[in-house]
């Protein structure tokens, strides 16, 4: 396979072809097998080198690679910028593929290979350790100790699962790129800010649509059910999102909900594990079911009491403008939620967002990466990319060397799942010869778009959104391990969002927002009073939305703990299974689960407790930044050494008490939060 001939090998988009993907898939599944073929006939006893860290350059150094390479690039154009042939394509190659990857890992010599070197081996490395287990784990969890009927039955079910995991997003984005809701009277708009005016303006008339157009997407139905002064679009919006998938029509994701909770459950105890919760904590922080309840109920206990003052506080606001017998509604919260917030800290996202130009958030995030860890970011002209709203940067290390390429993809558009992410076109590794290769990651997200009058202007949400995904850009960029599946953001669950969630506390840093929070037409710098809104307005809500994402979780492990396949109807068991965290009152036809993309098709089922895992672990790591300065270098540095460098090669709290010195606390999140003095 010969080099891309492209800027640190990237990606050549501007030559793929979609009649490419097809041929290339085939190619490379031919090529796996050959592989496989070489590795069970090789009449050498098995060992570390020639069956576990197999090197194979006798076709090329990359000959083997053409599967891995064409997955990864064809599933990241899935979420950023599919089509209907991509996704006609997706239900074509979905079977192939996981047959592919079922033949080899129920491979009986393959198997038998591997164990051979898992029972029997020279000295290893702790890495080398770590890859040995990680290989040999997952030939036992797909089944490679099972009898060949149980072999049989799950191969069935990991097809038909792949399948119905990507029906799930098909239907997915197909419900929410249908909904629009077509504004022609200038009267409706009333309450909306002018950003969301213009962005619903230009929304129409990519449509070719008279007035304006709210769709799904979060920077267009956000700022409606926020500022909105019409209750009736904010209940049709609100029912719309909350009701996707639901609808008798064929993007109904009921029943195949109910059949991947069953299927999960089914290969669990065929591998001999009471639930699918049980299957997948067995490598997860966590480590079992009782200490994620714990988790999810301490964090009930601790702010659930502030939660109900929080509502019972946005209820009395609403009541005090529209009566003493009004009641708050769902579609309600957002807006009396923010005429409470402008009424204690007179803050509100659109006297923010014109300080918030996209250009400058990304000098400020990227001075942020400078301050911390000496590294820079250089925009490349030259670097393929796949659709136009995408830039490429080359990044260098503190001592000039190349480190990393970083895509961002900031905008919304036809064929773009909803949402932000991390992904990587090249894990990190190192060669034999010794050569470090460097990783390709990429940032997608759904932000605020330029407008005729404006250009993009963000929120001081959408900004933590990309300091989010941007820390787990530098989990990836700073990979510096010898395996590629070790390396980057290749950890476990409830780690991987560590590094992420925790560069989300510079937001709200005045020291940091000092530094690109200028006015996008006066150059003035964002005034101190603003900052300390901000801060004193930290946590609003905060409690809430705590409760918010433990019902999540709570929702996951209800489904995940299941022993009997669920036969009963989704939408009450949903109801059920949260209520615990649910102070509103529920409405009998929206349903989550449906569109729960994170525990049906992602992969966090059984792991959604995981965003909460990692704020303790946020929390708790920030607060040495905070005591020893949350630019300080030698503390970064640590960080970056301990952590952001090591991916999945130790035990993650292995690696975090390197950093902290200790196992992490509950109480700096509480502190945080306000919720603990």
């Amino acid at each position: 396979m010969e080099p891309y001939g492209t800027p640190h090998n990237t990606v050549p988009f501007d030559k793929i072809e979609f009649d490419d993907f097809e041929p290339a898939f085939m190619e490379g599944i031919r090529r796996d097998d050959e592989e496989t073929e070489k590795i069970i006939n090789n009449p050498e006893p098995p060992t570390f080198e020639n069956t576990i860290a197999v090197v194979d350059e006798s076709k090329g150094e990359h000959y083997y690679d053409l599967l891995d390479r064409v997955s990864t690039v064809f599933s990241c154009l899935m979420s950023a910028n599919t089509s209907p042939r991509m996704e006609a394509l997706a239900q074509k190659l979905s079977p192939i593929l996981t047959k592919h990857e079922n033949d080899i890992i129920l491979n009986p010599k393959l198997f038998a290979r591997v164990k051979a070197v898992h029972d029997h081996h020279r000295e290893l490395t702790p890495e080398e350790q770590m890859l040995l287990d990680k290989e040999y784990d997952a030939f036992v969890r797909s089944g490679a100790l099972l009898d060949e009927a149980g072999k049989e039955k799950l191969r069935k079910l990991t097809e038909e699962a792949s399948m119905l995991t990507l029906q799930f997003s098909q239907n997915l984005l197909k419900e929410n790129k249908a909904f629009i809701l077509h504004l022609t009277d200038k009267a409706q708009l009333s309450g909306l800010p002018d950003t969301a005016i213009d962005a619903a303006a230009q929304a129409a008339k990519e449509r070719n649509l008279h007035g304006w157009a709210i769709t799904l997407a979060d920077p267009s139905h956000s700022p409606l059910l926020l500022y909105s002064d019409h209750r009736d679009l904010r209940k049709q919006l609100y029912m719309a999102r909350n009701t996707e998938c639901t609808h008798d029509n064929d993007s109904n994701n009921i029943d195949i909900c109910k059949r991947l909770i069953n299927i999960r459950q089914a290969m669990a105890q065929l591998l001999g594990y009471d639930t699918f919760a049980d299957y997948m904590l067995k490598h997860r922080m966590a480590s079992n079911v009782a200490n994620v309840y714990k988790l999810l109920n301490d964090l009930i206990k601790a702010y659930k009491p502030t939660a109900i003052n929080e509502l019972k506080a946005i209820e009395d606001e609403a009541r005090s403008i529209e009566g003493d017998d009004f009641k708050l509604e769902p579609w309600d919260f957002s807006y009396y939620s923010h005429k409470l917030q402008m009424k204690r800290y007179d803050l509100d996202s659109e006297m923010l967002r014109p300080y918030f130009r996209l250009d400058n958030v990304i000098k400020g995030v990227f001075g942020l990466a400078t301050k911390l860890y000496g590294i820079t970011f250089k925009e490349s002209k030259d670097i393929p990319v796949y659709h136009p709203d995408v830039k490429a940067y080359e990044v260098f290390d503190n001592d000039g060397s190349f480190l990393a390429v970083f895509y961002a993809d900031f905008y919304p558009r036809e064929g773009k799942q909803g949402g932000a992410w991390m992904t990587s076109f090249q894990e990190q590794y190192i060669t034999p010869h010794g050569v470090n290769v460097r990783p390709h990651v990429s940032v997608v997200t759904n932000f605020t778009k330029p407008t005729a009058t404006k250009p993009a202007l963000l929120t001081l949400g959408e900004v933590e959104t990309f300091l989010h995904e941007f820390g787990h850009s530098l989990h990836g960029m700073f990979a510096n391990t010898r395996f590629s599946s070790l390396s980057g953001t290749n950890v476990w669950w409830d780690f991987v969002e560590m590094p992420s969630q925790f560069m989300e506390n510079y937001a709200e840093e005045r020291d940091f927002l000092r530094t690109f929070a200028f006015h996008y037409q006066t150059g003035e710098p964002i005034p101190d009073e603003l900052i300390d809104r901000i801060i004193k307005s930290r946590n609003f809500n905060v409690a809430y939305a705590c409760l918010r994402q433990v019902s999540f979780g709570l929702l996951d492990m209800a489904y995940y703990t299941l022993r009997k396949p669920f036969e009963g109807d989704l939408i009450k068991f949903e109801k059920q299974a949260w209520k615990d965290a649910i102070i509103m009152p529920q409405l009998p036809d929206t349903c989550m689960t449906v569109q729960f993309s994170h525990i049906m098709a992602g992969g966090y089922a059984a792991g959604y407790y995981s965003y909460k895992w990692a704020e303790v672990l946020d929390a708790d790591a920030f607060s040495v930044f905070k005591k020893n300065g949350i630019f300080d270098r030698t503390t970064a540095q640590r960080f970056r050494d301990c952590i952001l460098s090591k991916g999945g090669t130790e035990h993650p709290m292995t690696l975090y008490k390197r950093f902290r010195g200790q196992e992490p606390t509950i109480d700096a999140l509480l502190e945080r939060n306000g919720i603990k003095q």
